[in-house]
C-alpha cells in the first residue's frame, strides 16, 4: 500500500436498484462495469473490499409477497435475488482481471461457497474482493442488517452505503430544497429524529458494535476513493 488510507478494510453496502442503471428493472451492464471501475480504483490502492448487495431490482421480499404469499418464502426469493446480483458482479470483476470470491448465506453450492467468517478474512488478506450475497441466510433480515453483520465478522473499520444522494438530510432532499444536510450525525441524534439509514436492527447491531456508517453518493466519479481517504464526502454517522 503506498498511502495509508482513514478506512483501509471496508464494507460497501449497494442496494439492488443502483445496478438497474436508467431501466425499470433487472441489470443495466454498463452500471455494473462503473462501479467495479470505482471499485478498482481503491484495490488498485490496497484496500480491502466486502460488498454487500440487494436484490431489489429483482424482487423485495417483504414488499412483493404481500398477503398472497407466505413472507418467509418472499425473503428467500428476495436472497436468491442478491445472489444473482453477486453473480452479475462478481463476472465483471474477473473480466476486469480483479480476483474475487462470491459467497453466500444460503446453500447454492455450484454458485458460490457458504460463507465463512474466517475464510472471508483470509480471501480479503490475499487481497481478494469479496462479495457476501443471500443475506443473513435467514428470513425477516433485510440486507442491511446482512451488511452490518458481515462488516461485524471481517472486523471492517466501516460500512460505506451507497446511494443516490450524497448524505443525510434532515428530510428528502430530492423532495424538499430547505432540506439540511448533515456532516457527522452521532447514533442517538439519528434515532430522535427517526432519520432512516438503516432499518432499526441493522443499525442498533452497528450502534452497539460502535462501527461508523458513511452515506455517500456512489453515482459521482472519484467519491468512492474520497471517503475511503477520509475526504468529508457523504455522512459519517459514529
Amino acid at each position: 500500500m503506498t498511502k495509508k488510507m482513514k478506512y483501509n478494510r471496508i464494507l460497501l453496502k449497494l442496494s439492488g436498484e443502483s445496478l438497474m442503471g436508467n431501466k425499470s428493472y433487472g441489470i443495466d451492464p454498463e452500471k455494473v462495469q462503473a462501479f467495479v471501475t470505482e471499485i478498482k480504483t481503491l484495490y488498485d490502492k490496497g484496500i480491502e473490499i466486502g460488498i454487500v448487495i440487494g436484490g431489489g431490482n429483482i424482487f423485495r421480499g417483504l414488499s412483493e409477497a404481500g398477503e398472497a404469499m407466505d413472507r418467509t418464502q418472499g425473503d428467500f426469493m428476495g436472497m436468491l435475488a442478491t445472489v444473482i446480483n453477486g453473480m452479475a458482479l462478481q463476472s465483471v470483476f474477473i473480466n476486469n482481471n480483479i480476483p474475487v470470491e462470491l459467497l453466500s448465506g444460503i446453500k447454492v453450492d455450484k454458485i458460490a461457497n457458504e460463507i465463512n467468517p474466517l475464510k472471508a478474512k483470509q480471501a480479503l488478506s490475499d487481497k481478494k474482493i469479496v462479495i457476501f450475497s443471500g443475506g443473513t441466510g435467514n428470513p425477516f433480515f433485510t440486507t442491511d442488517t446482512g451488511a452490518v453483520l458481515r462488516a461485524l465478522e471481517i472486523n471492517a473499520d466501516a460500512i460505506l452505503k451507497g446511494t443516490r444522494v450524497d448524505g443525510i438530510y434532515d428530510k428528502d432532499p430530492e423532495k424538499y430544497n430547505d432540506a439540511i444536510k448533515y456532516d457527522t450525525i452521532s447514533y442517538e441524534e439519528t434515532l430522535q429524529k427517526e432519520l432512516k439509514i438503516m432499518d432499526s436492527t441493522a443499525f442498533a447491531l452497528a450502534k452497539d458494535n460502535q462501527l461508523p456508517i458513511i452515506v455517500f453518493d456512489m453515482n459521482t466519479n472519484g467519491n468512492l476513493l474520497k471517503v475511503v481517504n477520509g475526504e468529508g464526502i457523504g455522512t459519517v454517522v459514529n
